[in-house]
């Protein structure tokens, strides 16, 4: 059943950035409706918002064409408002609640009775204001989830906090906010990027793993509600936009230290890192100078992250990739076995689909009862919505 978005929309000139977040809702298959302020159609036109949602757009708080009390029934067929851009003006008039207009009268109606969420954009004196500062803590204590806003340079040409959030990170927040998923109050842990191992200070052992795979594993977790935490190491994309906890990493000695601080506490773990299995013996203190002669580094072994965290296994549920090469099957069931797995995920980056940095994946997924789906190949996205219903179906029938 599709999710009901309310947005409401103010007087910011973020308000031009809307139509953009609509249509983000839109092509994941969400409804929306938008309320506008009196303030922002300065920026942005009631046609833009009723074309992009199909939806009728709300300004007046009685309206003579309609003859419904809007605040009530607005409410009632919402799963959730947000409030993009909020002003400092509307975190005002909701702090001390204030119903003077039909989006703030809806603020006060929505609550406690459906999420809200607010995600400023203003001035940054505005927003540091001790004034505007009290208040965002005053709803915060209400329950009314704050999106921060980003730092750069605004509108005004001021430099500073106050820049409307990335547009995919307010989605997933409130994806994750309305979330019924079968991932609801889960704790999954992912391991995503890539290692690497320091030869000198400026030279490092990694190796061809763009991360995507890990990004859109996280993305899927999220929108099926779970409370996810990244431990990543390099990557081609920017992870940021997630609403999750990320630990940045740089070698597999960092995994080992991060991965134990969290696992007690994690329902799945997914390790999808492109760790390196060797590193260098010792790292130069100073930068390697070229010679006439050969150069030979001696490399010793990395820990076995899975292996390792495997021999704390409790109730967790564990998931791998396998990159192989060669003997593929064959490969992924003895990593599958040796691991104490429950799920592999084999692939091939040799292989048509599969190649690195690519936005496509062809998969095998296998499970500890020698379940074996072999898929075709699709995007990474469409990869981690299999994997999940893998991960579903496991636990369900465990």
């Amino acid at each position: 059943m599709k999710k009901n978005i309310l947005i409401g929309i103010t007087g910011s000139i973020a308000a031009y950035k809307i139509p953009y977040l609509i249509r983000i809702f839109k092509k994941n298959n969400y409804n929306v409706k938008t309320i506008m302020t009196k303030n922002s159609l300065n920026f942005i036109t009631p046609l833009v918002l009723k074309t992009l949602t199909d939806n009728p757009v709300y300004i007046e708080e009685f309206n003579s064409t309609y003859h419904d009390i809007e605040h009530i029934n607005l409410i009632d067929w919402a799963d959730v408002l947000l409030v993009a851009p909020a002003t400092a003006n509307i975190i005002g008039k909701a702090a001390s609640g204030i119903a003077d207009d039909l989006l703030s009268s809806t603020i006060v109606t929505a609550l406690p009775q459906i999420p809200i969420i607010f995600a400023p954009a203003m001035n940054t004196n505005m927003y540091n204001n001790q004034i505007v500062q009290e208040n965002i803590n005053k709803l915060k204590k209400f329950g009314i989830e704050f999106v921060e806003p980003e730092s750069g340079e605004l509108a005004c040409k001021a430099i500073g906090k106050g820049r409307l959030a990335d547009l995919e990170y307010i989605f997933f927040t409130t994806v994750k906010k309305i979330s019924s998923g079968e991932l609801k109050n889960k704790k999954v842990l992912i391991i995503a990027g890539k290692t690497i191992e320091a030869i000198d200070p400026v030279r490092y052992i990694s190796n061809f793993s763009s991360g995507k795979m890990g990004f859109y594993i996280a993305k899927e977790a999220i929108k099926r509600g779970a409370d996810v935490t990244i431990i990543k190491g390099k990557t081609d994309i920017d992870y940021s936009k997630l609403p999750s906890k990320i630990i940045n990493i740089q070698s597999a000695l960092d995994i080992k230290n991060d991965v134990l601080k969290f696992f007690d506490n994690t329902d799945i773990l997914i390790s999808v890192a492109a760790i390196s299995d060797y590193r260098p013996e010792k790292i130069m203190e100073h930068k390697i100078k070229k010679t006439n002669s050969s150069l030979s580094i001696k490399l010793i072994q990395n820990p076995d992250i899975l292996k390792l965290v495997s021999s704390h296994k409790t109730h967790q549920l564990l998931v791998g990739f396998s990159l192989e090469t060669n003997n593929e099957l064959d490969n992924a069931k003895e990593k599958l076995k040796r691991k104490n797995l429950d799920i592999i995920i084999l692939n091939n980056p040799l292989k048509k689909g599969s190649l690195f940095g690519s936005d496509f994946n062809k998969i095998t997924i296998i499970d500890k009862y020698n379940n074996i789906d072999e898929l075709p190949i699709l995007t990474k996205e469409e990869c981690s919505k299999k994997i999940f219903d893998k991960i579903i179906n496991f636990m369900e029938h465990k």
